[in-house]
């Protein structure tokens, strides 16, 4: 009788301690859930309005990409991508914009970062090198490939990434001058068929709300872009050329960022590369701008 006693009193002590880990682990759960739930409301808000189309809104992740959304945020914010365009569209690939030259050669400079129209006034790299107003930047890209094992976002459908340039074509060597080369430029994917440039190009936000908006871009009529003549006089569409500027302009009004009282600071700003200099070290001279 009293063995029974005492093994029905052991079940009941295993029972209430089952029970009590049942509800610590679930308590885990749903403490781990409301913590990142709250994290994500509080993350950056892009509001972003496009002329004839439409607004999109995107969520940035400064915990994947801090640099990055320092750089987007700052310059949002200081009305530099107020109107300009989404200069490049490629169906079933992205949208692209953020170039002031509306050509895919332009960028920001230190007097568009630090919103000051003083050309006199200096700045520096993070190398030390003293800059002007005038001069560009570029921003460490935060991906896989370049060593930044932080970010993991995939480049799916609705993500935000910075654009880059691609200098590989002038030697395979020069894959972290490449990797390190964003500036303003950014893009939009409009599908899930390129995931395999995921780890390769910083992805750092998702849209929210709007990605009909980014359908009816990318969807515009677009021709090859067109180029000068040797004379220079007129414009010839270049054999071959991507079919991916738009024959109507998509304007984008306006960019801000709400970042919920956040100040992410100014980004760490990198010294661009210059080919020039790197050619002529090649043959170990000196250039001279």
């Amino acid at each position: 009788m009293n063995l029974k006693m005492n093994n029905k009193k052991i079940l009941n002590i295993f029972t209430i301690i089952a029970l009590i880990l049942i509800v610590i682990v679930l308590g885990g759960i749903v403490y781990g859930y409301y913590k990142k739930q709250t994290l994500n409301a509080q993350n950056p808000i892009v509001t972003m309005e496009v002329e004839n189309f439409g607004t999109i809104k995107i969520e940035l992740y400064p915990d994947k990409a801090p640099e990055t959304v320092k750089n987007f945020v700052t310059l949002a914010n200081n009305g530099f991508y107020n109107g300009l365009t989404f200069h490049r569209v490629v169906k079933d690939f992205m949208i692209q914009g953020g170039d002031p030259k509306g050509d895919g050669t332009g960028g920001s400079t230190f007097a568009d970062l630090y919103n000051n129209s003083d050309e006199n006034q200096t700045y520096k790299y993070s190398n030390g090198k003293e800059a002007k107003g005038t001069d560009s930047y570029t921003i460490k890209g935060e991906f896989v490939a370049n060593g930044y094992n932080n970010n993991t976002l995939n480049l799916e459908e609705g993500v935000l990434a910075m654009a880059r340039n691609d200098y590989t074509s002038y030697s395979p060597t020069l894959s972290k001058e490449s990797y390190n080369s964003s500036n303003s430029q950014f893009f939009i994917m409009t599908t899930n068929n390129h995931t395999n440039l995921s780890g390769y190009y910083t992805g750092f936000g998702k849209v929210i709300e709007g990605i009909d908006v980014v359908k009816a871009i990318e969807n515009v009529e677009c021709k090859a872009k067109e180029v000068k003549s040797e004379d220079g006089s007129k414009t010839q569409s270049q054999e071959n050329q991507e079919v991916s500027t738009p024959t109507q302009t998509v304007k984008i009004s306006s960019v801000t960022v709400e970042t919920n009282g956040v100040n992410y600071g100014m980004p760490e700003t990198l010294e661009p590369f210059n080919y020039m200099k790197w050619l002529y070290s090649l043959y170990g001279m000196e250039y001279k701008e």
